[in-house]
């Protein structure tokens, strides 16, 4: 049974996602592409793979096998071009880093030095929360990614960190925590709570710490993105949480209040992530060892 490589991609995207128009904008194709392609690979397949749920879609029983399936598929082409093309020189080439949108404010110092030192090399940061990182770089799809430990056991990933920082508690001036410099998990119980939505691994964390301290947490909102959470915040919809270099950006507002979370004490640790193994271009070492020396792997302050 033949199958087109580039229906068997777009599939994959629209199952991650689960969504044609998310599938579409990630791709850089219009939706009527997306579903033509999909179409023509449940055609070849000879069954339906995405069962339509409004503006959602989820996967068949056979629709599941495929998407595993062919995230393998994918890093195997992927790997096969990546062995074929690569360049000793580092003349040329390209590299593509996945990065959680929290983490990218870290790599601007990397990102300018690499581009110093290597200036034929095209590099490109792919955003994805670091769930999805750990998973396409798992699949062979990404050679390196970021995250925030700790990732998915279950992959067997290798790590370098490049940065360690203590959560911090970001709210409203009136709320009742707002009076120390540090605050508990426990002092939280009552407080309205604005969090980054599941596929953060903060809260992921966070959750773990409330089931252990058998808190029931308040969430009355949810966003992907820090700076809405800082926003919402201020307005005082209620507390969220940052690593420390992003709730020090917000120092000096009056509106906002911010301790040090304790009992438990929480780190946000960042690293770098490959599989062990597995051939990483001359780019991707190069990549890791710039941001060895930019970045270092030291706890931050």
């Amino acid at each position: 049974m033949p199958i087109d490589i580039r229906a068997l991609r777009y599939f994959v995207e629209t199952a991650r996602l689960r969504s044609f128009t998310q599938a579409a904008a990630s791709l850089f194709v219009t939706q009527s592409t997306i579903s033509k392609m999909v179409k023509q690979l449940e055609d070849e397949v000879g069954q339906p793979l995405l069962i339509r749920e409004g503006k959602s879609v989820r996967l068949t029983d056979v629709g599941r096998v495929v998407y595993e399936r062919g995230q393998e598929a994918l890093g195997v082409v992927h790997r096969l071009t990546l062995e074929v093309s690569d360049l000793s020189s580092l003349g040329r080439g390209q590299l593509t880093v996945g990065i959680p949108p929290m983490v990218n404010l870290f790599f601007s110092p990397a990102v300018s030095a690499f581009r110093q030192r290597y200036p034929n090399l095209s590099l490109t940061l792919d955003e994805h929360g670091g769930q999805v990182v750990e998973q396409l770089v798992a699949s062979g799809e990404l050679e390196v990614g970021a995250t925030v430990l700790p990732g998915d056991s279950g992959l067997a990933l290798e790590t370098r960190q490049f940065g360690r920082y203590p959560i911090w508690a970001v709210g409203p001036r009136k709320a009742a925590w707002a009076r120390g410099r540090t605050v508990t998990l426990a002092a939280l119980r009552d407080e309205p709570l604005v969090m980054l939505t599941d596929d953060f691994s903060l809260t992921r964390m966070l959750r773990q710490a409330f089931l252990e301290a058998r808190i029931e947490p308040r969430v009355v909102a949810r966003s992907g993105h820090w700076d809405f959470l800082a926003s919402m915040a201020a307005a005082g919809l209620g507390t969220t949480f940052l690593p420390q270099p992003l709730a020090e950006r917000l120092q000096g507002q009056d509106t906002l209040a911010m301790a040090r979370l304790t009992a438990p004490a929480m780190d946000w640790t960042m690293a770098h992530i490959w599989s062990p193994g597995r051939y990483l271009s001359h780019a991707a070492r190069a990549w890791l060892a710039v941001c060895e020396e930019v970045l270092g792997g030291g706890k931050g302050s």
